[in-house]
């Protein structure tokens, strides 16, 4: 009885140091400035927190299938086939291209508001979209996972439990950081509220989408 006592002491000490490991590990990859962050900050400018939250969704589900499909192995093959990656980047890439030129001319929904207009708001489901496809379509995305979630499973354990309780805490990690950057974006956005500052921030908006679609395609 002692010793399976101090057998199970010892693999919870064990499991405690490596969840010490691994937050502040998925915190500062999660917090970098990258795609899923620029795109939460540019939705929390025109479309304000509250709707971003359909973005977030749509993006951590794509990081949950990504870091799921990283540790299954999944990830290797996919690399071994990029031009899958390259189909689907430039597809995302095309449409954010798309909505960058909408920015610019304020047109379309994806614009701020000129004077005298109420916001628009984009449907739920394009904002889920977007930030899905942003989620799978990253290949940085694919690699920070595969490099680093794998060590943090214990083979002499059951697999599962351990795989929810990190995509648990990854994805708190990672919703963490997106509301950061939508709220930032929403900060931003009031202040460029009268309408030459909203065509400003529009074309703001417009060249950090570009730079998203550019990111999307040559990001390796």
């Amino acid at each position: 009885m002692a010793a399976e006592v101090a057998v199970f002491s010892e693999d919870f000490m064990v499991n405690l140091a490596l969840m010490g490991a691994f937050i502040p590990t998925f915190f500062l990859v999660s917090v970098s400035p990258g795609l899923c962050m620029t795109m939460a900050m540019t939705v929390g400018m025109n479309q304000g927190v509250r709707r971003a939250l359909w973005m977030m969704a749509g993006e951590l589900l794509g990081v949950g299938l990504v870091a799921t499909a990283a540790v299954c192995g999944v990830a290797g093959l996919m690399l071994q086939f990029p031009q899958w990656f390259f189909y689907l980047k430039c597809l995302g890439a095309l449409y954010l291209l798309y909505v960058a030129a909408q920015m610019w001319w304020a047109k379309g929904s994806f614009r701020l508001p000129q004077a005298g207009e109420g916001r628009r708001l984009l449907p739920r489901t394009q904002l889920f979209s977007q930030g899905f496809v942003t989620a799978v379509s990253n290949p940085k995305g694919w690699a920070f996972h595969m490099a680093l979630l794998p060590p943090f499973i214990d083979p002499a354990l059951a697999f599962w439990p351990q795989l929810l309780v990190l995509l648990f805490i990854l994805l708190t990690l990672e919703f963490s950081c997106l509301l950061l950057y939508a709220a930032g974006g929403r900060v931003m956005a009031r202040f460029f509220q009268n309408p030459a500052k909203a065509q400003w921030l529009n074309r703001i908006c417009a060249v950090l989408m570009a730079g998203l679609a550019l990111w999307m395609v040559m990001g390796d």
